[in-house]
């Protein structure tokens, strides 16, 4: 049971607690009414230090789809934290008016910090470069919607031996580093990392969490090479907002454009995955491929996280 319990990372839930929140998102899919009013007088507190449009608008409306209500700022300038207000304060004044707080922060570990001082229940929408486990919960889930039977038993395997490449920004990527981490507690998965030097995965996802558990990873700079052994493609974005010096962010930021030749060389059921937003790095003449699943993986999203809060508040 998750019920009343904090999501940090990825790993704060068990597999099995994992696989009951994919097929409980998965039932909420397949019958749109069902736990429609389950969360009827509960308050969901947004709590976004950082711009956002999907994480924040999906968890306002599966909150709204529950029968909640949402209350929350979508930038720190019109909050207390302009004024110079602790974090710490701020959550403790959250947690008395809401029953459960999502928040996203551009510093690492905020969300840790914020579960120390907090009554209410949160659950971290990403912390700098460190994690964003609702995200991964979509990516998983997306996975396993796609290249597995729904509701069997078929569908945990479908997170097992995969080849999974991850491509762009990898240094800064918390998608990217959550994902990686979550993936790493499935057998047989493959890692194949596609970046420029200076953007490559942290030694501590590599070496510290990957290689420690057993996982097979390889880091290349061309996607090319390695397109054609990957079941999926994880794009990412090179974020502007995360580099010190802009001359290196034009310099990095069109270095893997994903079109259709590329597209060619991939297999016929691999899946591109992307968290979104893009900017140059899919070309939008892949959006009519069949395998490009970035929009359905969004869509997806509204229905892991209707599946944790109805959990964590206790109405599932």
């Amino acid at each position: 049971m998750i019920t009343g319990r904090h999501l940090v990372e990825p790993g704060d839930f068990s597999i099995e607690e994992l696989d009951e929140l994919f097929v409980l998102a998965e039932r909420i899919e397949a019958d749109q009414s069902y736990l429609r009013e389950s969360c009827r007088g509960k308050l969901l507190a947004t709590l976004f230090f950082e711009p956002s449009t999907r994480t924040r608008l999906s968890f306002e409306a599966a909150m709204m789809r529950l029968g909640g209500n949402c209350l929350g700022f979508a930038e720190p300038g019109s909050s207390s934290a302009a004024k110079g207000e602790s974090l710490a304060d701020t959550i403790r004044m959250a947690a008395s008016y809401a029953d459960a707080i999502v928040m996203r922060n551009p510093k690492e570990g905020a969300a840790l910090l914020a579960s120390r001082y907090s009554a209410a229940p949160v659950i971290n929408a990403g912390d700098g470069g460190h994690h964003h486990p609702t995200q991964t919960l979509t990516d998983l889930l997306t996975i396993k919607r796609l290249r597995g039977a729904p509701g069997s038993a078929a569908l945990g395997g479908a997170l097992t031996g995969l080849t999974v490449g991850f491509c762009g920004d990898l240094k800064f990527g918390r998608t990217v580093h959550s994902l990686a981490k979550a993936l790493s507690r499935y057998p047989g998965v493959r890692f194949i990392f596609i970046s420029p030097p200076e953007l490559r995965s942290p030694e501590y996802i590599t070496r510290d969490i990957l290689i420690k558990a057993g996982a097979s990873v390889e880091e290349t700079d061309s996607l090319e090479k390695v397109m054609g052994e990957l079941d999926v493609l994880y794009m990412t974005r090179v974020q502007r907002e995360r580099f010190f010096n802009e001359e290196d962010y034009i310099r990095l930021k069109d270095t893997y454009i994903l079109d259709g030749e590329k597209m060619s060389l991939a297999k016929r059921d691999m899946i591109v995955l992307h968290p979104l937003p893009r900017v140059n790095e899919i070309a939008v003449e892949v959006d009519r491929d069949s395998r490009a699943a970035y929009f359905k993986q969004a869509q997806y999203g509204m229905y892991i996280r209707m599946a944790l809060l109805a959990s964590i508040l206790g109405a599932a």
